[in-house]
């Protein structure tokens, strides 16, 4: 499996998520953000970042995980009503927190708030959750590569 994750530096680790909280973690807990498809990830760095800070050139990580990773998927119909309000309800980051805390898997898969598609028609519309604490995150191979970003995205 692929995954994403676009950023204006080239570490690809937890210190943002871990510093500030996110949707799915309370600050504090270490949790990498990831997307299914480098467009779902560009959306995802659009949306949290200011429009005079999106950066012209950004790095991409792209994330190969083996096959046999233990991968939990949550769809929409099994979370709290309004999940994709901005802020997000604390519930998703006790979802998040109770997550990384069992440990069971190095992947939580959970549907975009940033493009609201029923996953059984697009099942690449997901992000990922990584959890840098798994054992199995030695078995990632991360990849970066400098890209583009088209200014009209923004204008």
């Amino acid at each position: 499996m692929r995954l994403w994750r676009l950023s204006a530096h080239a570490r690809f680790d937890a210190q943002g998520a871990r510093r500030f909280g996110g949707r799915w973690n309370p600050a504090g807990v270490s949790v990498i953000y990831t997307a299914a498809t480098l467009a779902l990830a560009t959306l995802e760095l659009l949306v949290h970042v200011d429009r005079e800070l999106v950066p012209r050139h950004a790095v991409a990580h792209y994330v190969d995980a083996p096959d046999d990773v233990p991968v939990e998927r949550l769809d929409a119909a099994r979370l709290p009503t309004g999940w994709q309000r901005y802020p997000a309800p604390e519930a998703l980051q006790e979802i998040g927190l109770r997550w990384v805390s069992a440990a069971k898997s190095l992947l939580l898969a959970v549907p975009s708030s940033v493009l609201r598609v029923p996953t059984d028609l697009t099942p690449g519309e997901r992000n990922y959750l990584v959890n840098p604490a798994h054992p199995d995150f030695a078995r990632l191979r991360v990849r970066s590569v400098r890209i583009a970003l088209d200014p009209r995205m923004w204008r």
